[in-house]
């Protein structure tokens, strides 16, 4: 089921919000009427940088995210349009359609965007239309290795011509080199897809920038939104000052002729 657009008013930019719930369980299911009271976030996707053959050729143009957590649990269900739903991979030229979660080891840093770096790796969770999900650990290209034991689960469904995938763990990292969301600091967030209609697979996919997730404590400054009706009322009351001036001036040139 497609879940329709939310409006967000007044977020800043690159930040995808997250609604705190008290039972996941229901948000499990990509299809489930809880994720239409849940705000949602268009982030657009691009080509990744490749030298795979026709790398730049991708379908994936934007994905839909929202995201909901418990005290223990997050839940991130990422929606895109894609035509065909691709779940093999037992032939040669068969590539199934993935979609993929990208964030740093360390909740508070901000590694390089294409699979983190040495001082700053980054796990990746993968889901698979195979029905195989499963959770890397990446210190640059070139160096992903997978986690014997995976600790993320993922649900998809493909419908009207759209995939939409949640994937839920705990809050709390099992072990170590796994993120742990202490729900102390904002954490950055990055998605990707592949369509295997396309031939995409590897490098070849469609990725999005560094998003975040604004778990850090509220500072007790003014919410956005506020600030931005403070920025108009401020313009309003100038446009009334000026035009009662402007008034006044008149009736003095009047009396004055």
């Amino acid at each position: 089921m497609a879940v329709g657009p939310a409006v967000v008013a007044g977020r800043p930019a690159y930040e995808i919000p997250v609604r705190e719930v008290d039972d996941g369980a229901r948000f499990a299911d990509p299809g489930a009427d809880a994720w239409l009271n849940t705000s949602s976030v268009e982030v657009p996707l691009a080509s990744a940088p490749s030298g795979a053959p026709n790398a730049s050729d991708v379908t994936a143009e934007r994905a839909n995210v929202r995201v909901v957590r418990t005290e223990s649990e997050l839940y991130v269900r990422l929606e895109w349009a894609d035509p065909t739903a691709n779940r093999s991979a037992a032939g040669p030229q068969q590539f199934p359609d993935k979609a993929a979660i990208e964030l740093p080891v360390n909740a508070s840093a901000r590694p390089p965007i294409s699979m983190g770096s040495t001082g700053t790796p980054v796990n990746v969770w993968v889901w698979s239309a195979t029905g195989e999900t499963d959770e890397l650990l990446a210190g640059g290209p070139g160096t992903t290795t997978r986690f014997a034991n995976a600790t993320v689960a993922a649900n998809a469904t493909h419908e009207d011509g759209h995939w939409a995938v949640v994937f839920h763990r705990d809050l709390h990292a099992s072990s170590p080199n796994r993120t742990d969301v202490a729900l102390e600091n904002d954490l950055n967030v990055a998605f990707a897809t592949w369509d295997g209609a396309n031939m995409e697979r590897g490098g070849h996919k469609a990725v999005s920038e560094w998003y975040y997730l604004p778990f850090a404590p509220d500072d007790g400054g003014p919410p956005y939104e506020t600030i931005l009706w403070g920025v108009a009322g401020l313009a309003v009351v100038l446009v009334v000052a000026m035009t009662v001036e402007g008034v006044r001036r008149a009736r003095d040139d009047d009396g004055g002729n």
